[in-house]
């Protein structure tokens, strides 16, 4: 007999991922126009630098605008326009998702149901669940197969070293019970079993599908859990638990053709109007985006329109950081109580702002016990090479002028051992490096509230960065 090739397993093709360089060519949500080259040997080159400037200065182009409005119930800004969202993400990773865990993804998934990483995993997980429960199966049946055998062949001998029936004694073999006759089924049964199938025949014709006919033809065959319970010779009774799909179905067991009920599940017809309805699915998701990021749009780029709620009215740069420095603190403080100079929106601002300023892409790293997350290019590409803590470091004379304000500055800036210890060893888990950030506080001042540059220049930001020795490997 040839032998048969085993059948190889073709894996399906992947789906094609985006170009991500591409997506996000862009660092910020902003258009420059350069100015032509300037090549030293063509006098030409002058001329299109002289008309280009001018043409810019007389009619600038215009820059993108985007909308977001402040809730103060959330004490975040929402930007709920769907231009608006992939831009702000693909130009700079700015916000997250209300209903994703970073990238704003929610409406691709719930359209592409049935295809996502996750969903796939756990079907993989349900497959390899019914592999093990159906191996399991085939082996209890081996094993009781062969202890029919066992008893089988020990009736024979049994049978064997009895006498013959030519002797005095009218001795009989008696057979085993449960092995050679299937157990009886009251007619009673029977009839009521009957008069339901002719009921459900009657009304479900046609729904149900044509099936072919069956093999082999019995009168009143019993039903698969009678035969899965049968009653061994020693009293045990026998039996056989079925997947929730051949349990759920239904057969007319009096006539020569099988009628299941439709399997547990939906229609083919309901999966598509599911399917139609699926994109049809109205976006519900918008981009969160913390004070600083807001800030960082509306005032150092220019490119993000606040609203507070539901007003009409946009919220200049000098009052978008008295809102968001009153709901730095929770609960908010009320619009009459002068800031304090360390207050913890500023101070986390002016953070935000260094590293940004840098190029780097800076996220949130609550998820890792620190303040900030650094990127390289962005979340899309790598992950984040270092992590920050923000330190208020109240170093300037004034801090400690009476034992007072020592004592609050004291308490305020008090960390132990145990804490670097333990914010140091979750990054060296995750190879991240641990940046110290320390924001130097300056003393307090009346200075103009409106000028947001010159309060920014007061505060200094120091960094250093914390490496975890292990003796075994520093060693020399």
């Amino acid at each position: 007999m040839p032998s048969q090739s085993p059948s190889i397993q073709t894996r399906p093709p992947r789906k094609r991922q985006p170009n991500y360089h591409y997506v996000h060519r862009y660092a910020l949500p902003i258009r420059t126009y350069p100015l032509p080259t300037f090549i030293p040997h063509n006098p030409v080159s002058v001329i299109a630098i002289a008309l280009t400037y001018l043409t810019q200065l007389i009619a600038p182009p215009s820059q993108p605008a985007y909308r977001g409005y402040f809730s103060t119930a959330t004490g975040s800004v929402h930007v709920t326009d769907e231009t608006s969202i992939r831009a702000l993400w693909e130009m700079g990773f700015f916000g997250k998702g209300s209903l994703s865990r970073s990238e704003p993804v929610w409406l691709q998934s719930q359209k592409q149901k049935g295809s996502t990483s996750e969903e796939a995993t756990e079907k993989r997980r349900k497959e390899r669940r019914d592999m093990k429960s159906e191996r399991a199966k085939k082996e209890k049946e081996i094993i009781e197969e062969k202890l029919r055998q066992e008893k089988r062949s020990n009736g024979c001998l049994d049978a064997l070293s009895m006498p013959s029936a030519n002797s005095n004694d009218n001795s009989t073999v008696k057979s085993v019970p449960g092995l050679d006759t299937p157990p009886e089924i009251p007619s009673d049964q029977q009839q009521d079993h009957s008069s339901n199938v002719d009921q459900w025949r009657h009304t479900d014709t046609a729904k149900a599908p044509p099936t072919p006919p069956l093999t082999s033809t019995v009168e009143s065959p019993p039903s698969p859990r009678q035969q899965a319970n049968r009653t061994c010779s020693d009293g045990r009774v026998k039996t056989v638990r079925f997947s929730p799909t051949t349990e759920a179905r239904e057969f007319d067991l009096s006539s020569t053709t099988v009628s299941p009920i439709k399997r547990p599940g939906a229609s083919p017809d309901l999966e598509q109007d599911v399917s139609s309805q699926a994109l049809e699915i109205e976006n519900e998701e918008h981009l969160q985006l913390s004070l600083e990021e807001a800030f960082f749009l509306a005032y150092a780029l220019g490119v993000l329109d606040i609203y507070l709620d539901d007003s009409v009215t946009k919220l200049s740069s000098p009052m978008l950081l008295s809102l968001f420095r009153h709901y730095s603190i929770s609960p908010p403080r009320t619009p009459h109580t002068s800031p304090r100079p360390d207050d913890p929106f500023v101070v986390s601002y002016a953070v935000y702002h260094f590293f940004r300023s840098q190029g780097w892409i800076v996220r949130s790293g609550v998820k890792f016990a620190v303040d900030y997350l650094l990127y390289n290019k962005g979340p899309a590409f790598s992950h984040a090479e270092f992590a920050v803590v923000v330190l208020p470091s109240y170093t300037d004379e004034y801090w400690c002028e009476n034992p007072e304000r020592a004592a609050a500055v004291e308490k305020k800036t008090s960390k132990s051992w145990w804490w670097l210890h333990c914010v140091n060893r979750v990054q060296a888990q995750v190879l991240k490096s641990l940046v110290l950030c320390y924001v130097d506080i300056p003393p307090p001042s009346e200075g103009n509230a409106e000028d947001i540059g010159r309060l920014l220049e007061k505060y200094k930001v120091r960094t250093v960065t914390v490496k975890r020795w292990t003796p075994n490997r520093d060693r020399g």
